[in-house]
């Protein structure tokens, strides 16, 4: 044995209980048949004003918006690549609120909700990101004032992929929820944007 304390520690923490795991965002048509984060959460804070809310996603090579001009996203990629975007979400730099402590968020096919699918994405679509929770703090050039969250997804058709319609859903939050009482201890804003995915064949 090269260095008995290393193996004795390990037989320590082997013997300690597992620690608790906790899931954010909640489990919207995943751990349950929930459709919106509201289930569990109230849409009680201050970031209500859409005019500062930014939500946006952006292709990570570019940089360019893929919004559309009625607000809903567009996403083309060809049949087997893949292809990475940017999500971005958060406040414009003069909004007179208190700065949400982080974002939750959740690429979710509606359709898909009723299943026991684990994966709520469009079905033939490979992703591997598709929900997450950031603090704020990023920076990015096209928003250089902004108090915003920035996080990669990488998505990729596979031969069974079809055109597809999601909705992003995310929440601005602070505090923390209650145990099993979520509705309680965080104030938070809920929000729904539309994203068209496109095969490209």
């Amino acid at each position: 044995m090269q260095n008995p304390s290393i193996f004795f520690a390990g037989l320590i923490l082997l013997s300690l209980p597992a620690p608790r795991l906790l899931a954010y965002p909640p489990g919207v048509g995943i751990l349950s048949k929930s459709e919106n984060c509201l289930s569990c959460h109230v849409d009680n804070g201050p970031w209500k004003d859409d005019a500062l809310t930014i939500c946006d996603i952006l292709d990570k090579e570019t940089k360019l918006s893929l919004k559309q001009a009625d607000g809903s996203f567009l996403i083309r990629v060809k049949r087997s690549e893949a292809r990475t975007v940017l999500t971005v979400l958060g406040r414009v730099g003069n909004d007179q609120a208190a700065v949400p402590r982080r974002n939750g968020w959740l690429y979710l096919d509606p359709k898909t909700i009723p299943t026991s699918s684990l994966s709520k994405f469009a079905p033939g679509w490979e992703v591997n990101l598709p929900m997450s929770c950031r603090l704020l703090g990023d920076k990015l050039t096209n928003y250089p004032d902004a108090r915003i969250s920035v996080l990669p997804m990488t998505i990729r058709p596979t031969d069974a992929a079809q055109d597809a319609e999601l909705t992003l859903q995310f929440m601005f939050t602070m505090g923390e929820s209650m145990k099993n009482s979520p509705k309680e201890g965080m104030v938070g804003n809920y929000f729904v944007r539309k994203v068209q995915l496109q095969v490209i064949n």
